[in-house]
């Protein structure tokens, strides 16, 4: 089970008529901005017309036994999410989507995700919110669990529509909304690779990288030097990335890999484990170079091989962090969600993604981001003030966005909107660990990384 969650806002002003379980189904990938593989979409609907309102997705608990207690949470997050926000939802519509094994079976498939809906209609009845619709979507068709007319829901079920026939798909269009492929594909662009001989290399530069890069680390003229270096080289790839010649999307990645050697990759990743470092390269979120920035944190996504794979965490969130302020927030949540999963603690992706979720406007961490990048060049090399807040370069000269540190919760469990504080700003207790910064120590690997606190006794928890 992902225990962490993405969500949506309210629909927006565009009106489309739903007449039945078939436009269900087909306005399920324009809800959410992509096809929910192996999830559970669930969808408040207002007022007697039914008006869409709060959605949440989960991936689909793999195991019996947890669907139960899932339901139950799912049900709760949805409907006190949506009271905070436009008031008790009048009903819900629940959509299940997982392909067969052997893309045949997707009556069995239904059959086995019958007792989960079931669940999830018991818990939402006991909120006193009826589901007035639960679909299972597998292998190219879909059926009812609410439905008993075979003559409209027959047992091998109805076919979807094909992509861009329907009058959702004309009216979406119309609208500017649009479907970036399966949550599949969007995360397959940020995992990291899988081509033996290509892991080896990286994973040899990371090894080679690590010990040299963390003496600098722990001392404290170095580590500026190691930041001002990763920045440097970080600049410079994005200007070789925008540089190159434009590839079809379907080539782009593997061009963007390209670019960039193993040394360099190995470089970049482990400086931004250092949480001032990559709050720095949060700055580069807007404009023309917020695009080259995407595509190199993708990049180093993907160069997160083997026993790097918690390293993910922070190129994953800068990922998640320039998809939310250029207004792709199906993007973000996928990115902020699979960083994440590389590691559940990661402070900033949790408060990008709980930001996110909530509908939060990101220009006022961009405010603050352009604060800071303004105030480092008027004083260049200054140290971040001691004191609660201390660990970054954006508290200097700026009025600092204050959020609490949150435990990752289902999607719909929205709280009242809160103003951010800048990345890396968040308390922390004290503990091992300031900077996160997951380099392995010489001779060993990176799964036996040091944590090592950034200034000597004042030691915090990573993030």
């Amino acid at each position: 089970m992902n225990k962490h969650h993405e969500s949506t806002g309210p629909a927006g002003d565009q009106q489309i008529t739903l007449r039945g379980p078939a436009d269900l189904a087909d306005a399920l990938p324009y809800l959410m901005g992509f096809y929910p593989n192996d999830s559970v979409v669930m969808v408040a609907l207002h007022g007697g017309q039914g008006r869409f309102g709060g959605r949440l997705r989960l991936g689909i608990p793999q195991a019996p036994g947890e669907w139960g207690p899932v339901a139950d949470q799912l049900a709760e997050c949805l409907v006190s999410g949506s009271e905070r926000r436009e008031g008790r939802p009048d009903a819900i519509v629940i959509f299940l989507c997982q392909d067969s094994p052997d893309g045949e079976s997707g009556r069995l498939t239904m059959e086995r995700l019958r007792p989960f809906a079931q669940r999830l209609r018991t818990a939402c009845g006991a909120l006193d919110v009826p589901v007035l619709e639960a679909l299972c979507l597998s292998d190219g068709r879909y059926w009812s669990y609410c439905c008993p007319d075979p003559r409209c829901c027959p047992d091998q079920g109805n076919p979807l529509a094909m992509p861009g026939t329907t009058v959702m798909a004309a009216a979406a269009t119309y609208a500017g909304v649009h479907v970036r492929g399966t949550l599949r594909e969007m995360e397959a662009r940020l995992q990291p690779w899988r081509t033996p001989a290509a892991v080896r290399a990286q994973e040899k530069a990371l090894d080679t990288a690590g010990p040299e890069l963390l003496p600098r680390l722990l001392d404290e003229r170095a580590r500026r030097e190691v930041t001002a270096e990763t920045l440097r080289l970080a600049r410079r790839l994005m200007d070789r990335i925008e540089d190159a010649q434009p590839a079809p999307p379907a080539l782009a990645d593997a061009g963007d890999d390209q670019l960039i050697g193993s040394d360099e990759a190995a470089a970049v990743i482990l400086g931004l484990q250092d949480r001032e470092t990559r709050d720095k390269a949060a700055a580069w979120m807007e404009g023309p170079e917020a695009q080259s920035a995407l595509r190199l944190w993708r990049t180093l996504a993907r160069r997160c091989v083997g026993p790097y794979g918690e390293h993910a965490a922070a190129p994953l969130t800068l990922a998640g962090w320039v998809s939310w302020s250029t207004g792709d927030e199906p993007g973000a949540r996928v990115a902020l969600s699979l960083a994440l999963r590389a590691d559940p603690d990661y402070t900033f992706a949790q408060l990008l993604h709980r930001a996110c979720n909530e509908g939060l406007d990101p220009e006022a961490l961009r405010r603050c981001l352009r604060e800071a990048a303004d105030a480092d060049e008027e004083q260049p090399g200054a140290d971040a003030e001691e004191g609660e807040a201390v660990g970054t370069g954006i508290d200097r000269g700026t009025t600092p966005l204050h959020v609490r540190k949150v435990r990752a919760l289902p999607d719909g469990g929205r709280r009242r909107a809160r103003a951010l504080r800048p990345p890396g700003a968040e308390r922390h207790q004290a503990s091992p660990g300031s900077t996160r910064s997951r380099v392995p120590a010489p001779g060993r690997r990176a799964r036996d990384a040091r944590r090592y606190g950034r200034r000597g006794s004042r030691a915090r928890r990573h993030d």
